[in-house]
């Protein structure tokens, strides 16, 4: 019998934001917003966008050829590709069916996957479906390619300063720096409406944020509980927060995550984690015997908690937090946002450590699940990684628009989405060079993408 890779997780990353953006700041006063609502209420810095000539296939193509690039892999060296996603560009026709024009120029079509799709779940199903390829007797050798990808846009009114957009690409192999600890793992998933997309002519989901608000962090609860089981069960030790290096969240805005984070040392709190202090376990036992479904809406608990955690959220989720503040909302990019921030922001600190990973979509679907990090071998290294995802340059190059551009651009998005027989209005010069940009949609709806030129000769990028 053939040996069964091993170590088998997250062998390279790569990420795409796009350039244009507006400040969060901005954004309260051109709303008449009070100050700090967006920045301190919802806890977020920037919001990048997409204009008419970038969307979800556009970003998907610009993260993959990156990937592919900067890390030398051959088109024919990828057997499986997954994407997760939630913008919907057509009812049938995959976006992994787009990103295939840069494999079939190397002569591979031989690529299992499609798209999986629930909320911002997709990208962490893609992510297991490739895992579990890797690890099974269909797997033949070659490396699985997820992408995660989405344009979050809202319409006109409070969720709007929680949009974003942007693009992972994680390619799946053995050996692998990160490490998925799959019998770590805690899911949960059930039927509810607290966020979901039933206007087909429209983008714009219907959302009822309180009862998202409160699924969320139920659902976290009880992945929690899940996998604290599954550790116990092997390694016969409680688990807690004191197991975990770092956490990290999906951040529809970033007040959710300090929110989360407190809950979990709550979910300690209750199962007597011995790291917890005096003081702390003082400031949380008038909670102790409030029930579950009361603590979710319990404004004290919930500030409490919060309070008890700080500590520990500034070296254990802090570092995970600087893209998801940065371009907001990725939807299923979102979750992988923070860990490319974490190896970012942690860099050369990463050996032996380990990462929760939450990951949450509407409707609804959640995960919780374990990384843990090791410096690799060969071609593949966290270092190489942390080099390789480039981060502070994507940032430092934002280009900053007014709110009024913002909101005209947001309009034109509107008139765009489900259109045929248009090219793009927007300014080249508003997308960084080597970036995937639309052409034009013709009258019979097809799409045709092209890449800007100036870095397609620099760096080899297909077009």
């Amino acid at each position: 019998m053939a040996e069964r890779p091993q170590n088998v997780g997250i062998v390279a990353l790569d990420v795409y934001f796009p350039a244009t953006s507006v400040l969060q700041d901005a954004l309260e006063d051109f709303d008449g917003a009070s100050k700090g609502k967006y920045t301190i209420g919802l806890g977020q810095d920037r919001l990048a966008f997409c204009s008419d000539l970038e969307d979800v296939i556009s970003m998907s193509l610009t993260v993959v050829q990156s990937l592919l690039h900067k890390y030398n892999v051959k088109p024919s060296q990828i057997g499986r590709l997954e994407v997760g996603s939630e913008t919907v560009v057509d009812k049938s026709k995959s976006i992994k069916t787009w990103i295939m024009q840069l494999f079939e120029k190397s002569g591979n079509t031989d690529i299992e996957g499609v798209d999986s799709t629930n909320a911002c779940y997709g990208g962490t199903a893609a992510l297991l479906n490739c895992m579990n390829w890797v690890e099974s007797t269909a797997w033949d050798g070659r490396f699985g390619l997820v992408v995660a990808a989405d344009s979050a846009v809202y319409a006109e009114g409070a969720a709007r300063p929680t949009g974003g957009a942007g693009a992972v690409a994680m390619l799946i192999g053995p050996n692998a720096p990160l490490v998925m600890e799959r019998k770590y793992t805690g899911t949960h998933m059930t039927h509810v409406y607290d966020f979901y997309k039933p206007k087909l002519a429209s983008e714009y989901p219907v959302v009822d944020g309180k009862l998202s608000q409160t699924c969320y962090l139920k659902a976290l609860d009880i992945c929690y509980g899940r996998l604290c089981e599954k550790f116990e069960k092997a390694e016969g030790k409680p688990f807690s927060l004191s197991e975990a290096d770092f956490v990290v969240c999906h951040s529809p805005y970033n007040k959710l995550v300090q929110k989360s984070f407190g809950r979990l040392v709550y979910n300690d709190f209750l199962r007597q984690a011995s790291y917890l202090e005096a003081t702390a376990l003082a400031a949380l036992e008038p909670f102790r015997n409030v029930g579950m479904e009361e603590s979710y809406s319990n404004r004290d608990l919930e500030k409490i908690s919060q309070q008890v955690g700080k500590p520990l959220y500034a070296t254990k989720v802090e570092p995970a937090t600087l893209i998801p503040k940065q371009v907001g909302n990725m939807y299923c990019a979102s979750l992988y946002g923070g860990l490319v921030s974490l190896l970012h922001q942690k860099a050369g600190a990463l050996e032996g450590k380990r990462t929760l990973m939450f990951s949450y979509g509407s409707g609804l679907a959640s995960t919780l699940f374990s990384i843990r990090f090791r410096e690799g071998e060969g071609h593949f290294t966290m270092s190489r990684i942390s080099s390789a995802l480039d981060v502070a340059n994507k940032i430092q190059s934002f280009i900053t628009v007014s709110p009024e551009e913002f909101e005209k651009t947001m309009k034109i998005m509107e008139t765009r989405y489900g259109a045929n027989d248009f090219k793009p209005v927007a300014k080249m010069s508003n997308i960084r060079p080597g970036t995937f940009f639309l052409i034009g949609v013709d009258a019979l709806y097809r799409r045709s993408y092209d890449v800007k030129q100036a870095e397609a000769a620099a760096n080899g990028v297909l077009h």
